[in-house]
C-alpha cells in the first residue's frame, strides 16, 4: 500500500514538473515570437494599419494542452506586444494583458464540445480558433472602455487584425498535425502510455 501511494505521489510530482517545464517553454515561445514579429512589422511596415499578433495562436494551443494555465501565455504575450508597440504605456499594457485573458472564456467551449472532438475535427478546430480571436478582441475593447475608449472602437480592433485572425486559424489547424501538440496533455500521456503497453503486449506475444 505504501509503495503504491509513493508511486502515485511521485507520478503526480512528475506530471507537475512536466507541466511547469512545458508552460515555461510556451511562455518563452509566446514572448520571443511576439517580440520578433512586432519589431519586424514596425520596421518593415511602419505605416500600415494592419497588425499581427501571435499570442492568440499560442494561447489557443496552450489552452488545449493545459486549460486555464494558458492565462500565463495570454498575459506574457500581451505584455510583450504592448511594450514593443508603444513602450511602457499602462493603458496599452492593461488592454492587451487583461483583454487577452478574456480568451479563458473559450474554456466554456470545452464544456459543450469534447476536447478530443475539437482536436480531431478540422472545422471545430477552426471555430475554436476564431472564437479565441473574437474573445481576445472583445476583451481588449472592453478594457479600453475603462480608460475612456469609445464603444464604436470595437470595429477598429477587428478591422486592424484580419492578418492575426488568418494567422491564428492557420497555425492552430497546423498544430493538429504533430502528435500530441494540440491535445490535452493528460489525455496525451494516458493515450501514449496505453499505446506503448499495447505494443509491448503484442511484441511479447
Amino acid at each position: 500500500m505504501d509503495s503504491f501511494e509513493e508511486e502515485e505521489n511521485d507520478g503526480g510530482a512528475s506530471f507537475r514538473r512536466y507541466r511547469t517545464i512545458d508552460l515555461v517553454i510556451w511562455t518563452i515561445i509566446a514572448v520571443v515570437i511576439e517580440v520578433v514579429v512586432t519589431l519586424a512589422a514596425n520596421k518593415w511596415f511602419p505605416h500600415e494599419i494592419y497588425c499581427l499578433s501571435t499570442t492568440i495562436a499560442v494561447t489557443s494551443i496552450v489552452m488545449m494542452r493545459w486549460n486555464g494555465f494558458a492565462a500565463i501565455q495570454a498575459v506574457a504575450g500581451g505584455f510583450a506586444y504592448s511594450v514593443v508597440l508603444t513602450g511602457f504605456d499602462v493603458e496599452k499594457i492593461a488592454v492587451y494583458c487583461v483583454g487577452n485573458c478574456f480568451m479563458l472564456l473559450g474554456l466554456l467551449m470545452f464544456k459543450f464540445v469534447d476536447k478530443e472532438k475539437i482536436r480531431k475535427t478540422w472545422w471545430l478546430t477552426g471555430i475554436y480558433a476564431v472564437l479565441m480571436f473574437v474573445l481576445a478582441q472583445v476583451g481588449r475593447w472592453a478594457v479600453s472602455l475603462i480608460f475612456g475608449g469609445s464603444a464604436a472602437s470595437i470595429l477598429g480592433y477587428f478591422v486592424s487584425d484580419p492578418i492575426t485572425l488568418l494567422f491564428t486559424v492557420i497555425v492552430v489547424l497546423i498544430s493538429r498535425v504533430p502528435d500530441g501538440l494540440f491535445e490535452d496533455q493528460k489525455h496525451y500521456i494516458i493515450r501514449t502510455d496505453s499505446e506503448r503497453k499495447r505494443a509491448d503486449g503484442e511484441n511479447y506475444l
